[in-house]
């Protein structure tokens, strides 16, 4: 009791301590202080917060690659192309006009393409060069088109003295649209090229009819399309004039080559002249009606060409599969879109281009592709080094011996240092690019795509 008489409740510090924890203070302190000790000792569990995974840190900084195993390659020639080389061998003549190898190639053409004219030549860019000098185009002429392409898209219109004109592209899809183009058109302008970027289908409704609408040319650029459809229909077949390359990059191949077809009347007779020196050889001793550059294809190039129109099919399905499949995988990656195919088309993926928002990831581009190069991700940095327009002897508009003579005659006003297309600059810049064929499978394209992910959200803002 107190002096009050009242019971003293008050405990003391060890007699606290011994009714919270059941040990007196010199209990707690010598449990504490062994606790402390057991810590610090080797192979004693750590107690501090656990580290992420290996699986989840980056490569780069030493975590475990995402991509395990490389995509096979794909056996691209073998037996049927042997067979049809030996059987070229036994001809006497190896020129295209009515030989067995070209005859052979055009039918298997027709069977994937129904076009009525077709030209069997070179290489792809001299398809192009064939289209524009078919569509009558003349100095001074404009013709629209894509910025972000293979410079052969252009090689053809320059060599017609005509001026190329560049439109700005769509940001999903990566081409011009009727949208971009519509506002380039002058009286001047006699045609288009829509160029289908990596197998993917340019809008070519919205094209034909602005072309059918201001009575001009709609050529497409199919070298990086084969076996593409839009709208279930085969690409090439919704523009007036198809250009193919056979170069060995592409889908099908013989190391170098090119076919073009129409089944406009008004261009399909002149697609031979055009490719054969400009006679008609189906006229004995014929004469050069017009100028016309030899890009004939020779047998044995078409009879290796003939062999590989058998494996398009099964190519182009198999490319369009995994190009899916590896959209499907990267869907709502923070900070990455991947290319825009609607529903109808079918894109048979030359190459799969997805494009980084720089807003949206705590990382440059070249950051982001050599993270994802080290997660065994193949991406590489852009496409072409420049825009077209871009390119010297665009900016200094010398592309004969240093001069341009449509210019020097007044014949155009183009000026390509002034040119300026915001969204392809920046589609450029922003792009990367990862290759996919017909030899990889869906484990190997789901773990690409893990690859992707995994340094796309390590890097999310």
């Amino acid at each position: 009791m107190n002096r009050s008489g009242f019971l003293d409740c008050r405990l003391t510090e060890g007699e606290i301590m011994k009714t919270k924890t059941g040990l007196n203070r010199r209990e707690f302190l010598a449990g504490a202080s062994a606790l402390l000790l057991a810590s610090e000792l080797p192979g004693q569990e750590s107690k501090s917060p656990p580290t992420a995974p290996d699986s989840a840190k980056l490569a780069i900084e030493g975590g475990e690659k995402a991509v395990k195993k490389s995509a096979i390659k794909p056996v691209r020639w073998g037996e049927p192309e042997h067979a049809q080389f030996t059987e070229m061998l036994k001809q006497d003549s190896l020129l295209y006009w009515k030989a067995p190898q070209t005859t052979l190639l055009i039918k298997r053409f027709q069977e994937h393409y129904p076009f009525k004219h077709v030209m069997t030549c070179s290489s792809g860019t001299a398809a192009l060069h064939i289209a524009v000098a078919a569509a009558g185009i003349a100095p001074g002429d404009e013709v629209i088109t894509s910025p972000l392409t293979d410079i052969g898209t252009v090689i053809g219109i320059l060599f017609q003295q005509a001026v190329p004109v560049f439109a700005d592209l769509e940001p999903h899809t990566y081409h011009l649209s009727a949208r971009t183009a519509e506002p380039l058109i002058t009286p001047k302008t006699k045609a288009i090229i829509a160029v289908h970027l990596g197998g993917n289908p340019s809008e070519l409704d919205g094209l034909k009819a602005l072309a059918d609408k201001h009575k001009i040319v709609l050529i497409e650029d199919c070298a990086q399309a084969w076996g593409a459809l839009y709208q279930g229909k085969p690409i090439g077949t919704i523009g007036h004039i198809a250009c193919f390359s056979l170069q060995t990059s592409k889908h099908i191949t013989c190391g170098d080559g090119g076919i073009v077809a129409s089944n406009d009347e008004r261009f399909g007779p002149l697609l031979q002249r055009f490719g054969d020196k400009g006679g008609d050889r189906s006229i004995p001793r014929f004469l050069a009606e017009r100028l016309g550059t030899n890009y004939r294809m020779s047998e044995p190039q078409a009879s290796f060409a003939a062999a590989q129109m058998n494996r398009l099919e099964d190519i182009a399905a198999k490319r369009s599969h995994l190009g899916i499949l590896l959209t499907a995988e990267l869907a709502g990656l923070p900070g990455v879109s991947t290319p825009n195919v609607p529903d109808k088309n079918r894109c048979t993926y030359w190459h799969y281009m997805l494009r980084l928002w720089p807003d949206k990831l705590r990382c440059t581009r070249e950051q982001f592709v050599k993270a994802a190069v080290a997660e065994g991700a193949p991406l590489s940095n852009g496409y072409i080094p420049v825009l077209l327009h871009q390119l010297p002897m665009f900016q200094q508009h010398a592309f004969f011996s240093g001069r341009w003579p449509v210019k020097e005659m007044g014949l155009t006003t183009m000026d390509y240092s002034k040119v300026k297309l915001a969204e392809a600059e920046a589609i450029l810049k922003t792009c990367c690019i990862t290759p996919i064929h017909e030899g990889m499978d869906e484990e190997y394209i789901r773990s690409l795509a893990k690859g992707i992910r995994k340094v796309a959200e390590h890097y999310a803002t």
